[in-house]
């Protein structure tokens, strides 16, 4: 089994390191405190990067590339053998309090993998259900319409071709005319 080293700017590595710092933020004591200081926010995103860059390459690559059209193909997060993740992970999360130990270091990591599975599985939205009150390029409040991001007319072009997965054809864009 091949593991990259690097995220990649294309794969799922931003949805993984959001559900992280979502785990991380729900802590106890973390996301209770309200701070508005940008320092503390950085410093939260720093630590949520790091911990998400040791871990992405010790991650299967099914589960890194975890598609919506192949759900079926990502395994279930609590048959997944965990016992090679990096002790660096595991001690950053006791030394800041996150955990107690190795075992609970664990449960918290499948927590975060079944945030991430969730959301990188997740269907792409209707496009009624995108509907904004401002229009995507100017935002200004006026009467918007959809425009197809990949044009309905050659969608059986993209499909031959496989330029894009079948989910990114009803991407749209809610533009003033």
């Amino acid at each position: 089994m091949s593991f990259s080293t690097e995220p990649d700017a294309s794969s799922r590595y931003p949805t993984f390191q959001d559900a992280l710092a979502r785990r991380i933020l729900a802590h106890p004591g973390i996301g209770d405190h309200q701070s508005d200081s940008q320092e503390d926010a950085d410093a939260l995103d720093d630590f949520a990067s790091y911990l998400a860059r040791e871990l992405w390459s010790f991650l299967p690559p099914v589960l890194r590339e975890a598609p919506y059209e192949d759900r079926a193909s990502v395994p279930d997060v609590e048959d997944l053998s965990l016992e090679n993740i990096p002790t660096s992970f595991t001690d950053s999360l006791i030394s800041y309090g996150l955990v107690e130990d190795e075992e609970s270091a664990v449960v918290f990591l499948r927590r975060v993998l079944r945030d991430y599975v969730a959301d990188a599985c997740a269907p792409p939205p209707v496009w009624s259900k995108t509907r904004t009150k401002e229009c995507e390029i100017c935002e200004r409040e006026v009467p918007l319409t959809y425009h197809h991001l990949i044009p309905r007319e050659v969608h059986d072009k993209v499909r031959k071709k496989k330029w894009h997965p079948e989910s990114m054809l009803n991407s749209v864009a809610w533009l003033c005319r």
